[in-house]
């Protein structure tokens, strides 16, 4: 099959949903399929082509969000190399920018289009807004979503049922919704992969003694992911365990909001603030951690908790829907509804090592049900019915309304 694959962000760009295309592209081709790339340049305006042409990036402005660039959405140039590819399915991870054009593409070119449902946009239109006008904010948010995603698709994939329920209850979309959670090359995080020697020398590098307990956060380091909750409930704990060690991998907006919160709390050698970390490095720092926490409610799925369960790693997490497929309660970690049951959960963790490698060997087991290798059979599935439905009426009207907002015909195939 060939597969074009349409992403906003792709590597060397870090984040969930690049980590979630790279690692579909890889199950897909280890089963023998042609993956073809259409994504961002994220270093400047211009073309680049990579891979023997299976990777095309788009020049892209910058945003002002993180390091997001958004393109145009008819890039003339993509188009002429697209159409050699000669597609089957077109699989888009964005709703605006380049998934614009892969709606375009699909529709011109008559391929089926699979789009998949990463971010709940609700959640992050603050950074646009700046708190004002968040009501009639949602609402354009609403209506854009349920255009994209329910009167352009050809089949519809979100990783949870809280999204699956955003969609058919509050959206009340009309397309087939599939609930496919997001696998990760679960291999690269087990804890075999690393020398003992190698993880003492990073303890040592970011200020880690032998004994002390590590709670590890790996994120982006902003208002939606509630790290703030972490760090207020970790000034408690401190006070019973001064060997317990909020480790936090990664940047963002807030970073100094969260340092100067640590240092107001009087617990800033007991939080450790790292940055980014290289992609490939990451999972040593599973590695060298005892829990993983979260109290972040705006994830569709939480892939990070799943990486902590392969490098059996006990999660204690805010109770959420997105969650709910990978953790069970009292087996492989714990759910908190607030600060005092959060710290009661890791004092617990803390004082009861056998409960902490219990918890951590059935994460282990667990995380299999999440490989790459299943996930991408999933995805499979869903392309060929894609390819079985008739969907031009539906590329047809998108493109058809395209059509006045580039004020130009766009030809047939």
């Amino acid at each position: 099959m060939r597969i074009g694959i349409f992403t906003d962000t792709y590597p060397p760009y870090i984040n969930g949903v690049s980590t979630s295309v790279a690692m579909l592209e890889n199950a897909l081709k280890k089963k023998g399929h042609q993956v073809y790339i259409v994504t961002v340049n994220p270093d400047n305006m211009s073309y680049k082509y990579e891979d023997n042409d299976h990777i095309v990036r788009i020049p892209g402005i910058p945003t002002g969000i993180y390091d997001y660039r958004l393109t145009g959405i008819y890039p003339l140039r993509a188009l002429k190399k697209i159409k050699k590819w000669n597609l089957d399915v077109i699989h888009s991870h964005t709703e605006f920018g380049v998934g614009t054009f892969a709606r375009i593409v699909a529709g011109q070119f008559n391929i089926p289009l699979v789009h998949t449902y990463h971010t709940m946009y609700e959640d992050y239109i603050h950074y646009i807004t700046k708190g004002y006008f968040m009501g009639p904010s949602k609402k354009i948010v609403e209506y854009l979503t349920k255009f994209y995603c329910d009167q352009t698709a050809t089949e519809l994939i979100v990783p949870t049922k809280k999204t699956y329920d955003l969609f058919k209850k509050k959206y009340k979309v009309n397309r087939n919704v599939h609930i496919i959670p997001t696998g990760i090359e679960i291999e690269r995080f087990y804890k075999e992969n690393f020398k003992q020697k190698e993880l003492d020398e990073l303890r040592e590098k970011i200020g880690l003694k032998k004994d002390d307990f590590v709670i590890l956060f790996v994120g982006r380091l902003a208002k939606e992911k509630s790290v703030d909750v972490l760090i207020d409930a970790h000034a408690s704990i401190c006070k019973n365990f001064t060997h317990a060690k909020l480790l936090i991998i990664g940047d963002g907006p807030d970073i100094e909001k969260f340092k100067k919160q640590a240092e107001k709390l009087k617990i800033k050698d007991n939080v450790i603030f790292t940055g980014k970390v290289p992609w490939e490095e990451v999972p040593k720092y599973y590695s060298i951690s005892s829990v993983f926490a979260t109290a972040s409610k705006s994830e569709t799925q939480g892939l990070t908790v799943i990486e902590a369960m392969a490098a059996s790693i006990p999660v204690v997490c805010v109770l959420d829907e997105s969650f709910e497929d990978a953790v069970i309660d009292g087996l492989n970690g714990y759910f908190f509804k607030n600060k005092r049951q959060y710290k009661k959960q890791i004092e617990e963790l803390i004082t009861d090592q056998n409960k902490v490698k219990q918890f951590g060997k059935q994460a282990r087991i667990n995380a299999d049900a999440h490989s790459s290798k299943y996930f991408a059979e999933r995805v499979l599935d869903v392309y060929k019915i894609a390819i079985g439905i008739t969907n031009e009426k539906s590329n047809k009207s998108f493109l058809g309304k395209f059509k006045k907002v580039l004020g130009k015909k766009i030809n047939g195939k």
